[in-house]
């Protein structure tokens, strides 16, 4: 193959196929025997999502683009979507291209056997007429047909057409369709030809890599048999979603492989992928590219800048990364990057393997290029990867906070394993920047002991940053008072640089948002975002951007927190030429807890897959936000044997890094006693409960789930709801009012009225109970904000059945129908002519247990004529003649 690079003229290329080839019945025989739709193989994935984007796109005259690598299953999803809008295989021309259709006339004579219709080409091009005109009559003489057999011409493998004649008869073609007929175009690459005209006049669709890429919900549901069967485990699955992230042939690939070979490879290490990268996805490339390709992969993210500054480095130069991406590879570029791509996870793994000749110079190469451009994390990270321990201390000494603020906690832990132990002696500055990676990394007692070993005359010289440290070591352990003292001290002794400054406000924005001081936490804020602009750094921005929606969250007010957020990842998107940072990853967790507040699970799912693998490389805590999201995720579609599996791997990795426990065991137990009480496991519920009392009395606030008082508060609630004990329960809530008075954040206040509700319908009846259902359903509606309703679903079934009908009407109420499958349409109780009283439906729900009539008026305590009575007027009310009909109409009806 040649070069990308090569300059060969087209015209000069393709010289000899325009000038036509020798025509007759034996080639269009053997080119109609190419005319074949693929099969869809068995056990495919069944995708009504895109099967319906296919859909739409079949309009009179319109054309669909489906781009993507090798491996993305274009045509098993095309032909699935075909089948799917009702399409026979009569009615559909599938021509698979390659390279010697590059011939104008052959290419004619395909479209002329897939459209059934003589060789217009033999005549048309007598008498000086071109290959465009002999196409022109091909298409007159089809519109001119009665009858029309094909509805859809589909042309595979496009991006084996170059020669520039025949890209004209191509876009010709698509731009002069008959008005009955569809045209789809599937390739690896872009179209050689422009589009936008066809894009104005809405009569092009482009389906990308990801349309076609599987979700997470969908790899469950392809590896569904080998889970149940305990062949895979859940998070075997989630590990093979983050490698591939959806790529479905490498995930077909190794599905058929453990169905023949029990014994698990890692998925970059089995034998039928390999073969697949090797020889579909890199088998046309010189090995110049190969080489080129594996440079790339080397670094996490990459340029076309950044890698033309390892040429040297490189004995030859395939081509850059963005000729890969272009030529048809699976690379993915970084929105709003200046133009910065990073490989599929497989290939880039894969690629990595074996290591390259001069690697240690290629990583010395991108250190110094990062840290020409004051990317501090960035250049640390390659210094570490090239083993140049000078060039590593002399980057920590001078990035110092701006390090910090970068919060790569990775590369700066590996870092202090190759440090010289007495460097740390000698140096104050560095014990400090460590303190801060330890602090940061949740490590707080390895933090303290670095400053306490500090000695008077350091602790002296540094005193206003070891104050700011302190400040941020006791947020992070949740003491919110005593962080804040320390913080306004460390602003006191006035000799903290910029970024010291900034950390210090959002240490403070963050004490006063948990304490519920939003408007002080806000002008700490406003001083935080200050200092951000005048450090000249998008990434300080991003984390004042964040500190702003956590205040905003608090609040409750979720629409204005999405908005905040958003426009944050745009500004940062925005700053062209650099690689992503920290502050991002936490907006982008900070969106995602947005979308689960308002049920957008989907949206929420695709955003974790990004920010949770980021937050893991660089050993971010904000994983833990992550793995919890992931948590109440599975918990709300019923899946907690998954959630639990997400609770383990969250605490193992905890552990592994070393974390303090009073950061992360007060959520950790939360989610377990939330998912015991899921299913109705009291007494285990109560365990996990009584873990969490210590960190309750001394009031911890933990600094990523600043809510969490209030929800532990109302976890002993539940508790005593599960238990039966409603005057106790009654008691907890009355305490926790009483304790946050007019604080209370709006999360925390919707939990307890919907709380107040359940014990509502207990001690006073339902019909009272619904109105408080009612004024909690119209106040959230105004941010969407379902979350509570999905926590305490199990104590909140029957009233909402019950009160459905009494809702106000819109999408929040949609939406808990939903969440409680609870009917929506007119066919509710409402249609009742006389509804069913609350004795009547006691007997109802004891009738569709089983239950004889002796037993229900022994359960009852009431006579068995009563019980006979009452069912003789549930079966009249409901229009039924026997139990059974009673039972099948009280559920269509939302009564059971």
């Amino acid at each position: 193959m040649k070069p990308f690079s090569d300059g060969c003229a087209a015209n000069d290329e393709f010289q000899l196929a325009n000038s036509g080839l020798q025509r007759g019945e034996l080639v269009r025989d053997l080119l109609r025997q190419r005319l074949q739709v693929p099969v869809l193989p068995e056990g495919a994935l069944s995708r009504p999502a895109l099967n319906q984007s296919i859909a739409d796109a079949l309009i009179p005259r319109g054309a669909l683009f489906v781009e993507a690598p090798c491996g993305f299953g274009k045509s098993h999803a095309v032909t699935a979507g075909l089948f799917a809008a009702g399409l026979e295989p009569d009615s559909l021309r599938w021509v698979a291209l390659n390279g010697q259709d590059n011939s104008p006339a052959r290419f004619l004579t395909l479209i002329s056997i897939a459209l059934d219709l003589p060789e217009a080409s033999k005549s048309g091009l007598q008498g000086g007429a071109t290959y465009s005109d002999a196409l022109a009559m091909m298409l007159v003489a089809l519109d001119r047909q009665q009858a029309w057999p094909c509805r859809a011409l589909i042309l595979d493998n496009v991006q084996n057409i170059g020669n520039p004649a025949v890209v004209a008869l191509l876009q010709q073609l698509v731009t002069d369709l008959p008005s009955y007929l569809s045209i789809i175009l599937i390739s690896r690459r872009a179209l050689p030809f422009e589009t936008h005209g066809l894009e104005l006049e809405n009569r092009l669709v482009r389906l990308g890599s990801d349309a076609l890429e599987f979700s997470r919900s969908e790899t469950f549901e392809f590896f569904g048999s080998l889970l149940g069967s305990n062949q895979l485990s859940s998070i075997a699955i989630d590990n093979l979603y983050d490698m591939t992230e959806g790529w479905p042939t490498p995930l077909a690939l190794y599905r058929r492989e453990i169905a023949r070979n029990p014994d698990l490879k890692p998925v970059q290490e089995t034998n039928s992928i390999e073969r697949f990268l090797k020889e579909s996805v890199l088998g046309n490339l010189t090995s110049a590219q190969r080489r080129s390709l594996r440079a790339m992969a080397e670094l996490e993210l990459c340029s076309d800048e950044l890698f033309l500054a390892l040429a040297p480095d490189m004995p030859e130069v395939g081509f850059v990364p963005s000729q890969a991406m272009d030529s048809g590879l699976p690379l993915r570029g970084m929105p709003g990057r200046g133009r910065w791509f990073r490989f599929n996870p497989l290939l880039q793994e894969w690629l990595k393997t074996p290591v390259m000749a001069g690697y240690a110079d290629r990583m010395g190469h991108a250190s110094r290029w990062f840290g020409e451009r004051g990317q501090f994390p960035e250049a640390l990270k390659y210094a570490l990867l090239s083993g140049d321990a000078e060039a590593v201390i002399r980057i920590a000494s001078e990035g110092s906070e701006a390090l910090l603020l970068g919060q790569d906690t990775a590369s700066l832990l590996r870092l202090r394993k190759s440090l010289p132990g007495q460097l740390l002696e000698r140096s104050p500055r560095l014990r400090i920047v460590y303190s801060w990676v330890h602090a940061i990394g949740g490590q707080f007692h390895q933090a303290r002991a670095l400053i306490e070993g500090l000695g008077e005359a350091g602790m002296e010289e540094h005193a206003a940053r070891i104050c700011a440290l302190k400040a941020f070591i006791l947020r992070g352990e949740g003491s919110v008072g005593p962080a804040l003292k320390m913080a306004n001290q460390a602003l006191a002794e006035g000799d903290l640089s910029t970024q010291g400054q900034l950390v210090t406000q959002m240490v403070r924005s963050s004490a006063l948002c948990a304490s519920g001081q939003f408007q002080e936490a806000r002008d700490a804020n406003r001083a935080a975002a200050r200092l951000a602009r005048e450090a000249g750094d998008s990434g300080s921005e991003a984390l004042a951007v964040y500190a702003h929606a956590r205040i905003e969250l608090g609040k409750g007010s979720l629409k204005y927190a999405e908005q905040l957020l958003r426009t944050g990842l745009d500004t940062a998107m925005h700053e062209l030429a650099r690689p992503a940072r920290i502050g991002e990853t936490r907006l982008q967790l900070n969106l995602v807890l947005v979308l689960w507040h308002q049920g957008r699970y989907k949206e929420a799912d695709r955003l974790l897959v990004t920010c949770g693998r980021h937050a893991e490389q660089t050993r971010d805590l904000g994983l833990l936000m992550a793995m919890a999201i992931r948590v109440l995720m599975c918990r709300a579609e019923g899946r907690l044997e998954d959630a639990f599996v997400w609770i383990g791997r969250a605490e193992r990795t905890m552990h592994a890094w070393q974390v303090d426990e009073s950061l992360f065991v007060p959520v950790l137990e939360a989610l377990k006693a939330s998912c015991w009480l899921a299913l109705n496991q009291v007494d285990s519920a109560a365990q996990a409960v009584a873990k969490l009392e210590p960190y309750r009395k001394a009031g911890c606030v933990p600094e990523l789930f600043p809510m969490m008082p209030g929800l532990l508060d109302c976890m002993l609630v539940r508790l005593d709801l599960a238990r039966g004990d409603s005057m106790r329960a009654r008691e907890t809530i009355q305490g926790i009012r009483e304790r946050y008075k007019d604080a209370i954040p709006w999360g925390v206040e919707l939990h307890i009225r919907l709380l107040e509700a359940v014990l509502v319908q207990d001690e006073k009846g339902t019909t009272v109970a619904q109105k408080i259902l009612a004024s909690v359903v119209a106040e959230a509606s105004r941010e969407h904000f379902i979350s509570p309703f999905a926590e305490l679903r199990n104590e909140l079934q029957d009233l909402v059945q019950k009160g459905f009908a009494q809702l106000p009407n819109g999408p929040f109420k949609e939406a808990l129908g939903r969440l409680y499958q609870v009917k929506t349409e007119a066919e509710t109780v409402d249609a009742l002519a006389e509804p069913i009283s609350d004795r009547e439906q006691s007997v109802l729900e004891l009738i569709a247990k089983g239950l004889s009539n002796q037993e229900i008026a022994d359960k009852l305590h009431i006579s068995l004529h009563t019980v006979k009575t009452h069912a003789r007027r549930i079966n009249a009310k409901l229009e039924v003649r026997s139990r059974t009909q009673a039972i099948v109409r009280a559920r269509e009806l939302g009564l059971l």
